[in-house]
């Protein structure tokens, strides 16, 4: 049930007194607001977006701008001033956030408000004073128009790229193989360093090391990932001293817009990592916030020898094979015995045993996973590798809602993460549905690190993500997706009978659609969930001996395998069971079928409820579970397209409340996908 109106409104304006009243401190973010509030992190975020369409930081920032706004109207502070005072720690974020969110400038308030003031009162200029001042906006008008025709070449050169980055693998400068170690650790700080700044979209490191030894140029390497910059470095340890060089090239027009050359002490490792990011950030104006340049300075640990026992560890874990991972442990053990609150340390030690548990039927390590993430999370909560081995406990021991916060808070901390951006999406598509969501965190992913995948796990991600899109009505998108599904693998037959369903979703043609699903199992007559799809299809066209010919197939791997697959399709077996002659058989099947859907604890409980009843003529009892699933949301676009023409509706499909309902279920809907549209355009994902 959902909260009234006056309940909704208490709840915002109750957040909007806790904002201001914290309205000074930069450090009150989204995880004070739920501790202030009383309520967990994930359910505040759930709720704000709810009521207000904003994700909780957004908002935050919102109440902050628009307190922003009153202080340079009302008052005589400056705009450095009234940043601080509404907890901006810097003065260019607040410009850039000010400008984003009202359209100017904070500089021009002052101004814009004596200009509408002065609108207000044009009619005492008398009519040939207005004559006048419009004509001098013509004439300034023509004259932008003539600058910008005549320099217009020179203007698309200076349209800004999007900031996306891939670092390429470091090389060792040195004859020493036993350093490369060492240069691999400052790539990988550097790129965490960067992928801590959200207004970066920065390519994972799996997608960049297919590169390290492959002689490919970095136009070729642009498109693959499609980005604007990378940085190439290479280097040395000298004694007491690491020399590195760092360059960094806009791939459109091959230049450097960064070439330099570090010399530092190697007790002063972090300053360089912590300098090279920031300069890199710089070169391509992106901003940082307060709180990405404090994570980007915070030093892992003061004990130097630690750090190298660390680095030997980091080096070993991204070899990834087993023998690799159980030598990583024993670094990452010796690096802690030399700091015994080295929180990245712990951390990474949790993910590679939580690794070397991964697919195993007998998890020997969730003990070790948790006790060495809880003493990471002791030593630094706002660590998101911390979180991050916290959430992958929960996911080893089959916890999945608690592993969702921790993902959350990592992907806060570390915006860039692609490995917390794969796992969310995997939450989102597999052990908890949500579509929006799903489809957010894969179409993210995808920007990230898709080039680290063969072709045949790319085409089953297309495949996905073109799901996701079709589930949510995006028809055009989901046809994107499967082609390139199916460009990276032709054989993937899942791939072409959902593009059947898109295809159809187009054109609503089932006898095309059985076609190309007739097509697809001919490739592989194993295929028991293509000929139920065909069944079904035959099924939806009223062609019951056709849909008998197919599912009397299915029923016979069914029986003949032992098999309990696809229960919610056993009414429309029935169905055409009955139709047939074969009575007995038919209410076998739906005796299952009521049995599965008085026990489905998803959102569709009700509509399988609804379809079942209408069939057996309990027109009433249809009617309230069909009125009571139009309460539920994020119900897939299968829904809107086969329900209506659906048999098993045939008996209340002319009721007036039917048709009402399914108006209803269908404005929800596609309200809905709009919703989902203008949160991923953006997110500028879409």
């Amino acid at each position: 049930m959902q909260d009234p109106p006056s309940m909704e409104n208490d709840f915002l304006n109750r957040i909007n007194e806790i904002i201001t009243e914290n309205i000074s401190n930069e450090r009150f973010g989204v995880s004070e607001l739920a501790r202030e509030v009383g309520m967990s992190r994930s359910n505040l975020l759930r709720k704000i977006r709810k009521l207000s369409k904003l994700s909780a930081s957004q908002y935050i920032r919102q109440v902050r701008l628009q307190h922003a706004m009153e202080m340079l109207r009302q008052t005589s502070l400056n705009v450095s001033e009234v940043s601080y005072k509404v907890g901006f720690g810097s003065v260019s974020y607040f410009i850039k956030c000010f400008r984003d969110y009202y359209g100017y400038p904070p500089g021009e308030v002052g101004n814009r408000d004596l200009n509408e003031r002065d609108s207000i009162q044009t009619g005492q200029f008398g009519k040939k004073r207005l004559i006048l001042i419009l004509g001098a906006i013509l004439f300034v008008v023509l004259l932008v128009a003539v600058f910008f025709i005549g320099f217009k070449p020179f203007s698309s050169k200076q349209k800004d790229l999007e900031k996306s980055i891939a670092v390429l693998p470091f090389k060792n400068d040195s004859n020493d193989s036993s350093n490369v170690y060492i240069i691999n650790g400052l790539m990988e700080s550097i790129l965490n360093n960067l992928q801590k700044i959200e207004d970066l979209r920065v390519i994972s490191r799996t997608s960049v090391e297919k590169y390290r030894n492959v002689p490919v140029t970095i136009p070729e390497i642009a498109r693959e990932l499609n980005v604007n910059y990378f940085v190439e470095g290479s280097g040395q340890k000298i004694g007491d001293q690491i020399l590195l060089n760092i360059q960094l090239i806009e791939a459109s027009s091959d230049k450097h817009l960064l070439s330099e050359q570090y010399i530092k002490d190697a007790g002063d490792i972090f300053q360089l990592q912590m300098e090279v990011a920031k300069n890199i950030a710089g070169k391509i104006k992106a901003i940082i916030t307060p709180e990405e340049e404090e994570r980007i300075n915070k030093v892992p640990t003061d004990d130097l020898v630690a750090y190298d026992y660390f680095l030997k560890g980091l080096d070993l874990l991204y070899k990834g094979d087993r023998e690799s991972l159980e030598n990583a442990i024993k670094y990452f053990e010796t690096a802690t015995e030399h700091d015994h609150e080295f929180a990245l340390a712990y951390a990474d030690l949790a993910i590679t045993y939580y690794l070397l548990d991964l697919y195993q039927v007998e998890k020997k390590y969730s003990v070790q996973i948790n006790t060495n993430a809880d003493k990471a999370l002791l030593f630094d909560p706002q660590l998101a590798q911390s979180l991050i081995a916290k959430a992958m406990f929960y996911i080893n021991n089959k916890e999945y809602e608690q592993a969702i916060p921790h993902l959350e808070k990592a992907l806060e901390y570390n915006p860039n993460s692609a490995l917390v951006i794969n796992i969310l999406s995997d939450f989102y598509t597999s052990y908890i549905p949500d579509t929006e969501k799903y489809l957010e965190y894969a179409l993210k992913g995808i920007g990230l690190d898709i080039a680290a995948n063969d072709s045949i796990t790319v085409s089953y991600i297309y495949l996905n993500i073109s799901n996701a899109f079709i589930q949510s009505g995006f028809v055009n998108e989901a046809e994107k997706y499967i082609n390139l599904s199916l460009n990276y693998n032709p054989g993937n037959l899942y791939s072409e009978y959902v593009k059947a369903y898109i295809l159809f979703a187009k054109n609503r043609d089932f006898l095309q659609t059985k076609e190309l699903l007739i097509a697809a199992f001919n490739k592989d007559t194993n295929r028991y969930d293509i000929l139920q799809e065909i069944g079904k299809i035959c099924y939806y066209m009223r062609d019951y001996e056709s849909a008998f010919h197919y599912f009397k197939k299915f029923i016979e791997i069914k029986e003949t395998q032992q098999l309990d697959i696809y229960p919610g399709e056993n009414a429309k077996i029935g169905v055409v069971l009955s139709k047939v002659g074969l009575k007995e058989k038919s209410e076998k099947y739906f005796k299952n079928y009521l049995n599965y859907a008085e026990q489905d604890r998803s959102i569709y409980h009700h509509l399988s409820l609804a379809v079942y009843y209408s069939y057996h003529g309990e027109t009433e009892k249809a009617i309230e579970h069909l009125k009571k699933f139009s309460q539920q949301s994020n119900y897939h676009y299968w829904v809107i397209l086969f329900l209506e023409i659906d048999p098993l509706v045939d008996n209340i499909k002319d009721y007036p409340e039917f048709k009402r309902i399914l108006r209803d279920i269908e404005i929800k809907f596609w309200d809905s996908h709009l919703q989902i549209k203008a949160s991923l355009k953006e997110k500028k994902l879409l």
